[in-house]
């Protein structure tokens, strides 16, 4: 999976010249929590709730409303957007976002084709990919086996086993362990007794077997 499988392109995007206060508008018009800053069709910045948080003037300034509201009215999103902001490609994998997002400590990516803007990837989008991965959405039994036989042929064999018996694998996640390979399968069916009792006789270890929900 890439990044362009899982990326928001209806962006909403300002200026560096927008006002702060137009800026936490189109936040709350859209549920959003960061928007790109865009000059001459180049991303120049990011500004984020967070950022524009740390701009307010703290509770306990001796400042006046009315000095406050002049201040906010005056300040532009130039003079509290993020300027180094890291950047991912459409085609790069999934996980080198995730891993980028991890690095940084950041909840964000713009999507950079060249030089121009084509999305932007954030840790929702990821929460929305790993369940899509999983079959979550999907329905059906989810099944944890442990495999403690030669690692080679081992999803093969499990999938025979499933397919002779007409059940359906959506999705398959391998963990290969140091002593044992662990697979967890979603089925498309939901007789959960019956699956488990199938791989138990065919020799596998049923660790979990249980009816999922969308």
């Amino acid at each position: 999976m890439s990044v362009k499988d899982f990326m928001t392109e209806n962006l909403v995007t300002v200026t560096p010249e927008t006002k702060i206060f137009d800026a936490v508008d189109l936040m709350k018009k859209y549920d959003i929590h960061r928007l790109p800053v865009i000059a001459n069709d180049q991303l120049v910045g990011l500004i984020t709730e967070g950022t524009i948080q740390e701009a307010l003037p703290s509770k306990a300034t001796s400042l006046s409303v009315y000095e406050v509201n002049y201040l906010l009215n005056k300040t532009v999103v130039a003079d509290v957007m993020i300027t180094e902001v890291k950047t991912i490609a459409p085609d790069a994998e999934l996980e080198d976002g995730i891993y980028l997002m991890r690095q940084n400590k950041i909840n964000v990516l713009p999507v950079l084709a060249g030089d121009k803007l084509v999305g932007i990837i954030t840790n929702n989008d990821i929460f929305d990919a790993f369940l899509k991965l999983t079959g979550y959405y999907e329905g059906g039994t989810r099944v944890q086996l442990k495999i403690l036989e030669d690692k080679k042929g081992v999803l093969a064999r499990v999938a025979k086993v499933l397919a002779d018996h007409d059940f359906s694998i959506l999705t398959v996640i391998v963990d290969h362990q140091s002593n044992a390979t662990i697979l967890e399968i979603q089925l498309a069916s939901k007789e959960t007794e019956k699956i488990k009792q199938l791989l138990t006789d065919n020799g596998y270890e049923v660790l979990r077997a249980a009816v999922t929900q969308p």
